[in-house]
């Protein structure tokens, strides 16, 4: 018998041993009585707001230092070693079994949008730390590291992703410079917090990192009228948003004749109906005008310039690109129909992002271990996972949400979906603990 082989059957014994260890915890395990637990932590972390009356937590705001507070907390009393980066990312280790073994990142983020529900992202981050707990003490061959991004919505500073950009090394001057509506920019709100953006690059992901899970509600109605409780993340939707500004001539309304007018908010309204109207007849895409402005903006003036937002979507990077430059023609068409003139601009192009396959058939088989049959779906809205999967392998297990209602005080969930996210979690763990395959990874995808 040669080293190799010696070398294959001790790695086989001691996978054997693990996995009966975890076995062993699995049992003893009550994942509805954590699961109640993750769900009281949530609605307590809601609390935490820059509002009294709502919950709006922002990027680096004096709430945010509460909830990294209680957090921690939680994480120190799980023997974690925790930190806060220069970007603001909470960031708890619970070490493997050796030194030197590599890690896998858990997490998702800790802002939120105004007028906000208690699980968007803070779900993701509460689920992690309650699969450390869940278990009790004992050791994997990888390190798990639980991480609370900074900022992922983009609220404050009119940026999404402010903390995820900072592990793969995309926060540069121009990001930091940008200011909010206070004037206070993304490098002098870093310092507020007693951090230093110098030293964003050591917040970047370490080459024993072997990929990154995120737990995280649909917030949308598919899980729920398929009757499913979990879901598999295959992709997340690319998108485009543009600001369209449709200029014309500011007149009196009583006094311009309707076939002598250039009326640009005519104009931008004739568009908007035909954004839906091109979605509606384009499956998988959504598109969305969700913002628009008249100038002058007076009940008997004709509006000289109409400013309005376009988000479009789809997994298909080239279905949304084809859309969108209809959109963009129509928009012209339309312009110059009605005599104005129309300018566009682009705030954010994002291509689709595949989930790594491995994960999400390691996730499919968690899920069935449940009890439960996965289903497999697209994000059809922006995560963190989208970022880091552009450096390490990604992958997102989705909660059923309940109405399908996201970014709302009335945002939930299930007690029940919620132990058995847990239940897959831990599943999932001791899977990835006994891959080989996995554990073989390098940290670069």
């Amino acid at each position: 018998m040669d080293c190799r082989e010696v070398h294959s059957r001790i790695l086989s014994q001691t996978k054997l041993a693990l996995c009966a260890k975890l076995n062993a915890v699995f049992m003893s395990n009550n994942f509805a009585k954590l699961a109640e637990e993750v769900i009281a932590r949530c609605r307590k972390l809601a609390s935490f707001s820059e509002d009294a009356g709502g919950t709006r937590r922002t990027f680096l705001s004096a709430p945010m230092r509460d909830c990294h507070h209680e957090v921690s907390s939680w994480m120190k009393n799980l023997d974690m070693r925790v930190s806060v980066d220069a970007v603001g990312n909470l960031r708890g280790f619970y070490s493997a079994t050796s030194p030197g073994a590599p890690r896998i990142l858990v997490g998702s983020h800790l802002d939120t949008v105004p007028n906000a529900g208690a699980f968007d992202g803070i779900l993701g981050v509460v689920l992690a730390v309650a699969l450390v707990e869940s278990l009790r003490g004992l050791k994997l061959p990888f390190g798990i590291e639980v991480v609370g991004f900074s900022e992922e919505e983009g609220v404050r500073f009119g940026v999404p992703f402010i903390g995820s950009r900072a592990l793969v090394g995309r926060v540069d001057e121009e990001l930091l410079g940008r200011k909010d509506a206070n004037g206070i920019s993304v490098r002098k709100a870093i310092q507020d917090f007693g951090l230093n953006p110098g030293e964003i690059f050591k917040a970047a992901l370490s080459d024993d990192v072997l990929g990154y899970i995120e737990f995280h509600i649909e917030q949308g109605p598919v899980l729920e009228s398929l009757g499913r409780p979990l879901g598999v993340v295959e992709a997340i939707v690319g998108q485009n948003r543009l600001e369209f500004t449709f200029s014309g001539q500011a007149n009196h309304a009583g006094t311009t004749p309707m076939n002598l007018r250039r009326d640009a908010l005519a104009a931008a309204a004739e568009w908007i109906v035909a954004v839906e109207h091109l979605a509606k007849q384009t499956p998988g895409l959504v598109a969305t005008v969700g913002f628009v402005e008249a100038k002058p903006g007076a009940t008997n003036v004709i509006a000289g310039e109409a400013r309005a937002t376009l988000d479009i979507r789809h997994a298909s990077d080239r279905a949304r690109t084809d859309v969108l430059d209809e959109l963009i023609r129509q928009a012209e068409s339309i312009a110059a129909r009605r005599g104005v003139t129309v300018k566009w601009r682009t705030l954010l192009a994002q291509n689709a992002v595949a989930m790594d396959p491995l994960l999400t058939e390691q996730i499919e088989h968690a899920i069935q271990k449940t009890g439960c049959e996965p289903h497999r779906m697209a994000s059809g809205a922006g995560h963190d996972a989208m970022i880091l999967a552009e450096t390490i392998p990604a992958a997102m297990i989705f909660l059923r949400t309940p109405g399908g209602i996201s970014h709302d005080p009335a945002e939930s969930v299930h007690l029940d979906d919620v132990a058995k996210a847990l239940e897959c979690g831990h599943h999932l763990l001791t899977q990835l603990a006994a891959s080989q395959e996995f554990l073989g990874r390098t940290c670069r995808a």
